[in-house]
């Protein structure tokens, strides 16, 4: 009987210990995941907030020169164009020249030079000859009358002839040379060698532009219409620099739908050092607003979606990481607002997060 009691109270301290064990697994299982101290160094912690929501409205756009300091130029005189000097996309001064005209109506200018210089030339010995006359009481004065008239009239004819010699810009050749009427960019050619010219052209040979600053033009679908205002913030991505963000304003907003597309145009200006943004880039255009209503914030990046759910990974210390079920009420390209699941000051893992959430799930 002794030894029947040991054996009994042997078994019954095993059973104590394995209990034990067991009850202490879990403990023991809730310790064994701690950051290391490099790995702390890797993540980045972000604390819970309560702000103002916003939201985003992306809209496609294309960058196009600023219509206040572009000019077009038309040819005044019809022609055979002789040269072209320049290119679209060449920078241009002002009076620099762009193309040369062989012109007949120059020429014809050119011969009424000559005639209104020779008339006034005639006029003005007749005067001096019948003022002579009329000191000697050869003639009568209303003859010195009209030989001033006759002077006066010639003067006028070879002004009006210099002042469209000047207007026109015409040299002492029989060739019309176009310049450019600004500092710019050449953004627009419909000329080259060769091309005859009507006199009543109706289309530009050049078209110069400045693009220190440029527009952003970018449709509004009918539904958003009421949520653009004028002053609104906005960020502008291209193809062409696909990390960097340009920073604008909605500084117009074309109150009329394009009838064809149900779309109405804004219009965002830019400032374009070192003319990186070019005319007809295409454009995305991200604009941003508030809402009336505040809700607790993190970063976007912090939410991690797995298992139909939306998870973020609560930090209380390096051995306390949870990983959290929350509603997200929106996602945002840099801000995520939580509806449910996080409190104010709490702090959540917003870099390398997944490699923990993994750690944590294994």
């Amino acid at each position: 009987m002794q030894k029947i009691a040991i054996a009994i109270l042997g078994g019954m301290v095993a059973v104590s210990a394995v209990s034990c064990r067991n009850q202490n697994s879990p403990q023991e299982e809730s310790k064994a995941f701690m950051l290391s101290d490099s790995m702390m160094r890797q993540i980045v912690l972000d604390t819970v907030r309560t702000e103002t929501v916003r939201n985003e409205l992306t809209l496609v756009g294309k960058v196009v020169p600023d219509e206040n300091r572009v000019i077009r130029v038309f040819p005044l005189v019809g022609g055979n164009v002789e040269d072209v000097k320049v290119e679209l996309g060449d920078h241009v001064r002002k009076g620099q020249e762009l193309a040369t005209i062989r012109s007949g109506e120059v020429a014809d200018l050119e011969r009424q030079m000559i005639e209104a210089q020779s008339d006034l030339l005639i006029a003005r010995k007749n005067l001096s000859s019948t003022e002579d006359l009329f000191e000697s009481k050869l003639v009568p004065e209303r003859e010195v009358i009209t030989a001033r008239q006759m002077v006066d009239k010639s003067q006028a004819e070879l002004d009006r002839v210099k002042a469209v010699f000047a207007i026109y810009g015409i040299s002492k050749s029989a060739s019309y040379i176009v310049r450019s009427p600004i500092d710019g960019f050449i953004v627009d050619k419909n000329v080259n060698r060769g091309t005859q010219l009507r006199s009543d052209n109706a289309e530009s040979l050049f078209t110069v532009g400045q693009i220190s600053d440029v527009w952003v033009m970018a449709n509004v679908n009918e539904s958003d219409i009421p949520k653009i205002q004028l002053g609104m913030p906005a960020d502008i991505k291209t193809i062409s620099f696909p990390d960097e963000v340009f920073k604008g304003k909605v500084d117009k907003i074309y109150n009329v739908l394009d009838p064809e597309t149900r779309a109405m145009k804004i219009r965002i200006q830019l400032s374009n050092a070192g003319y990186r943004l070019k005319p007809e880039m295409h454009a995305t255009v991200g604009l941003n607003f508030e809402e009336n209503t505040r809700m607790q914030s993190i970063p976007s990046k912090a939410v991690i979606f797995d298992r139909s759910k939306n998870w973020v990974l609560v930090f209380t210390s390096k051995s306390k990481i949870e990983a959290r079920p929350v509603e997200v009420f929106r996602n945002l390209s840099k801000r995520a607002y939580i509806s449910s699941g996080l409190a104010d000051g709490e702090a959540v893992v917003s870099k390398n997060q997944l490699l923990i959430y993994n750690a944590l799930n294994q």
